[in-house]
This record gives C-alpha cells, structure tokens and sequence, in this order.
C-alpha cells in the first residue's frame, strides 16, 4: 500500500485520545476471552474511538481577513445572537454561525482567524443536545474572545452536547494564533458558534458540511449579501 493510500487511512491521533483507545482496547480483548463475537464489536468500538481522536494536518487559506470554520461538522443555525455576556463584547447581537458535529466528526477545534485571545471563559451547564437552539444558553460551554488585527472582535463558543462531558481548551488570555492553528476540542458530540463582527455576513448557508481550518465562514472584507444553499 502506497503512503497516499495510507494517509487516506491512517490519522495522526489527538492527546486526549490515547487513555480512551487504551481502555477500549483493553475492554476489547476481555471481550475476546469472554465471547469471541463481542471481541469483534469491542474491535469495531476501538476503530470507532481512534477516528473520533483523528487530528489530521488542514490546509487553510491564507488570504487576510477570511474566517474559516472552527469544526467539522454542519451549518445547524444562522442568526443574530448577543455574545456570551462573560466574553464582556457588549449587548448587541451579533450574526452566530454555529456548526454541529456529530460524534462522526473530527473534533479537534481550530481558530476561525489570527488573533489574540483576549478572554476564556468556562461555565458548566446542562448537556441538551447542541443542535438546538437554547444549547447556546443552557449548556456547558467555554467561550473565547479574539481580538483581529484591524481591533474588531469575534468570539468563538465550544458546546458540550448529549454525549459530551469535557471541553478541552489548550489557550490561555494573551496567546497570539494563526488562522487554523489547534485550541481544543470537545469529547463526543457537540457546537462551536461563531459571532462575526457587526456587518460581517456569513458566506455559508444552512445544512452545508464544514471542514476545520478549511471551510471560509465569512471573509472581512467581502460586500456581497448572505448567500443561500439549495439541496441538489
């Protein structure tokens, strides 16, 4: 099998995945001294969590003033939406974009545009499921703010889901990013939201798929109006 073929297969794996592949793995070969059936799905399990660890390299763009997505996932809501009041951005809603992923998906998290972290701020909640609207007020979340080069803010959400228990974030107030770079994730299922400056119109639409770190959300220096997707 060439190299090409391999990358196709074969990710490289986020720190936080190792304990959990161990413990599946472990479990798994319980399972085959027990029934040699349940080794196969505990097999099946184990791959599952090695892919929900994946933290493959991304190509991102590299144009000043575009904002790329934070996650993989899809497009679950667009609308105006004031900032988390911790965040201290003020009381005007911004546009959120907000992209759920699924417990399929990459979850490592990557920052929509270089900047500095100006504020991270953790809140513990509830675990509703992050495709709903209320996720956003109810839920465990950790939100940051980053400040672009030309002063203007954004903020970027992490939600906990369902089926996630932990948030993880690598940053701290006073860190300097690129566009792309790694600054977290959240274990099984979960959101980002994405509040763009005010006038900054997003360039996604509804129900379309993301790739983090790739995928542009909105560029600062575009004028044309929201776009919208039809399902073809």
């Amino acid at each position: 099998m060439s190299d090409s073929m391999l990358s196709t297969v074969i990710k490289p794996v986020h720190r936080e995945g190792y304990p959990f592949i161990g413990i599946f793995a472990a479990v798994t070969l319980v399972l085959f001294l027990i029934w040699q059936p349940l080794g196969w799905i505990g097999v099946v399990l184990t791959v599952w969590c090695y892919y929900f660890f994946r933290d493959p390299d991304r190509y991102t763009p590299q144009r000043e003033g575009l904002i790329v997505s934070p996650a993989d996932g899809v497009i679950s809501l667009i609308e105006p939406s004031v900032p988390p009041e911790e965040l201290g951005m003020g009381p005007e809603a911004l546009t959120r974009v907000s992209v759920f992923m699924n417990v399929f998906n990459c979850h490592v998290n990557r920052l929509p545009i270089s900047g500095e972290i100006t504020a991270v701020s953790y809140r513990p909640g509830k675990f509703l499921n992050a495709s709903l609207d209320k996720a956003s007020v109810d839920n465990e979340r950790n939100s940051l703010a980053v400040r672009i080069a030309d002063g203007r803010q954004i903020a970027v959400v992490q939600i906990a889901g369902l089926v996630a228990r932990r948030i993880v974030c690598d940053v701290k107030p006073g860190a300097v990013l690129e566009t792309g770079e790694r600054f977290g994730m959240i274990r099984f299922g979960s959101r980002l939201d994405v509040y763009l400056p005010p006038g900054v119109v997003p360039m996604v639409a509804l129900g379309q798929t993301m790739v983090a770190g790739e995928t542009v959300l909105a560029d600062l220096a575009a004028d044309e109006p929201a776009r919208t997707a039809e399902v073809r």
